[in-house]
């Protein structure tokens, strides 16, 4: 069987490659985009499994990255995690009603985010 594939999405190459480190150690399979623009060409050319996307990004934020990828064919199928540093419970509700799946809290280590992929389903 082969791994799943994840695509993390952030601005941070700091936060991208801590991620990439984690979900590999994990099993999957990653790709890497640092905006949401750069994203959605990734996605077009290769859907992912799954999306660790940032919220506040240049040119085109992860919102927007979502509403747009929900609106594409095969767009509706990768399991996205929404990921930032905000805390306000308002975003966490808007991320979630506007198609995430689940929400990580930056920092994140290796115990939140396989606690976060196995509620979601991933592990």
């Amino acid at each position: 069987m082969s791994s799943k594939s994840f695509l993390v999405v952030d601005d941070s190459k700091f936060v991208r490659h801590v991620a990439c480190d984690i979900l590999n150690k994990l099993g999957f399979e990653t790709e890497q985009a640092d905006d949401g623009d750069t994203a959605l060409v990734a996605c077009q050319a290769q859907m992912p499994d799954a999306i660790l996307l940032d919220w506040n990004m240049p040119r085109v934020d992860g919102i927007t990255f979502m509403r747009e990828l929900r609106t594409v064919p095969g767009g509706t199928t990768p399991t996205i995690l929404f990921c930032t540093a905000n805390n306000d419970l308002e975003d966490v509700q808007t991320a979630l009603m506007e198609g995430a799946d689940e929400y990580i809290m930056k920092p994140f280590d290796e115990e939140i985010m396989r606690t976060k992929l196995e509620e979601v389903g991933l592990l």
